[in-house]
């Protein structure tokens, strides 16, 4: 899709498919009031004639009104001014990219003419972007018949003088480089486990590398694994036929010496739950399981694109969680890369010991700052439900940046505690921790997140928990691509401060 921007424009002599008009609970935008005094009264008849209440992301599509050049024009409802903030924003562009229809090859937004009480004028050109590009995500490459959609392939915004510039086609690319980055995260986690599987997620770390001279990648097999004493993710590996990978990408746009950002996903890429096996009912969505890796692949896209200036190193910790007669049972005790030993309680407890070793691991890049990205508990989606990512972090700085950075991008985090007083549920009477928590299911996310924090001891570190947020259930059911606009962000804000 092609994004165009305009200072200003006669909105009736538009040459175009279709016109984007802005309506609060309190009336029309100043380009609705334009077009309804041309058109002689007939657009505001219309709304009142349909009931129309402008409730947030409600659409209304009004066709061949009088003095009116463009055909359509569609009203999307934007609630109340005085709560307009920028989830709205992109609710409501969501909405209208939904609402045209497929001969609607290039439209007009003026939803740029609200005023957005949490945003720039330049974040909100970067967030209309963004959730177009979203709602336009189809996925459909099993399908015999491809999706219907709308036509749309250009989409000009009417911003005003100030931002029809070179800084309004940064907010732009910004927008695009963020949207890019998050549907491949979502075209990832939604493969079936027959293809997506761990070397396959080794080779789109390559394909990312090549021609891309700011991109290095190293993958570790399992034999590199084992010199490396990586006993916690062997334990989870074994049990399959593919081969666990430990995949390293090096971003390099900082200063040459600049200590990177760390990202380390999970990236289960099924999980049976092993010898402790799930129950069949939607195990098929198991295969959601690596969507901490793809958002990590999402990140490093998103950062080749965009060309921030920022060291990164993402690290993939890629394994299936299968039962054999190879794998792991519960009682098993493994020896982990730090050195620490696991009784294996549960082997659907697995993302945690793969991330383990993975933070261990990445401690030979002297990192800025770590974060682990998992689909990890159960606990954090009863918890906090598919709204917003559980966070945690013993560091206030961190955790206080990458909440900022969740509520700039609507891609939301909530604090969770790690204190010290929950450690003692990990305690184990054979080996120095149980790999989950011996008090029952209480506080099973914060125990996981407790579990991880045992072995970042040496450097600054926060734990993302997305199996809430990371995928949908249901007949709508695939992955969503967060938190890759939350992570952009968070980088973004650590190049501009």
């Amino acid at each position: 899709m092609e994004f165009a921007l305009l200072p200003t424009v006669n909105a009736a002599l538009v040459a175009a498919d279709a016109l984007i008009v802005p309506m609060t609970s309190e009336g029309l935008s100043t380009t609705g009031q334009t077009l309804d005094a041309i058109s002689i009264g007939a657009l505001s008849a219309t709304i009142k004639a349909a009931n129309f209440e402008a409730k947030l992301g409600q659409t209304l599509a009004v066709y061949h009104l009088a003095n009116i050049s463009t055909p359509l024009v569609l009203i999307v409802g934007a609630g109340s001014p005085t709560e307009f903030n920028g989830r709205a924003l992109q609710k409501m562009t969501a909405s209208a990219y939904k609402a045209l229809n497929t001969k609607t090859q290039h439209a007009y937004s003026f939803l740029t003419e609200l005023m957005v009480s949490d945003r720039k004028t330049t974040e909100a050109i970067s967030d209309i972007v963004r959730a177009t590009l979203e709602a336009s995500y189809r996925f459909d490459s099993f399908k015999s018949k491809k999706t219907s959609d709308t036509g749309l392939t250009h989409l000009t915004l009417v911003v005003g003088e100030n931002f029809a510039n070179s800084v309004g086609q940064a907010a732009v690319a910004w927008g695009e480089s963020v949207a890019l980055g998050l549907n491949y995260a979502r075209d990832l986690g939604n493969l079936p486990p027959n293809i997506c599987h761990p070397s396959y997620l080794a080779e789109q770390a390559h394909v990312l590398a090549k021609n891309h001279r700011k991109l290095s990648v190293n993958v570790l097999g399992e034999k590199d694994m084992e010199k490396l004493g990586m006993g916690a993710f062997l334990a989870v590996s074994k049990g399959s036929e593919q081969e666990g990978k430990l995949i390293v990408m090096e971003y390099n746009g900082g200063k040459k010496g600049d200590k990177p950002v760390v990202l380390v996903g999970k990236g289960v890429t099924f999980d049976t739950g092993g010898i402790s096996i799930k129950p069949a009912a939607a195990m098929d969505e198991m295969k959601y399981d690596m969507c901490g890796a793809a958002s990590v692949l999402g990140v490093i896209k998103a950062l080749i694109a965009a060309k921030l200036p920022i060291n990164v190193v993402g690290v993939i910790a890629a394994a299936e969680n299968m039962p054999s007669g190879k794998a792991t049972r519960p009682g098993d005790i493994v020896t982990t890369m730090s050195g620490q030993t696991v009784e294996i309680l549960n082997t659907d407890a697995e993302g945690r010991l793969v991330l383990c070793d993975a933070l261990t691991y990445i401690a030979r890049y002297e990192p800025a700052v770590v974060i682990d990205i998992a689909t990890l508990t159960g606990a954090c989606v009863v918890a906090l439900g598919k709204v917003v990512s559980g966070l945690f972090s013993p560091n206030d700085e961190l955790a206080n940046a990458l909440t900022e950075a969740g509520q700039r991008s609507n891609d939301r985090a909530w604090r969770m505690p790690v204190w010290q007083d929950y450690q003692e549920l990990l305690d184990s009477p054979f080996a120095d921790m149980g790999n989950i928590s011996n008090g029952g299911p209480y506080g099973g996310a914060i125990t996981a997140a407790c579990f991880l924090e045992r072995f970042t001891k040496n450097y600054t570190w926060a734990h993302l928990d997305i199996a809430g947020t990371a995928w949908n259930s249901g007949t709508q059911k695939g992955a969503t691509g967060r938190p890759v606009a939350l992570l952009m962000h968070y980088l973004s804000s650590r190049v501009a401060s």
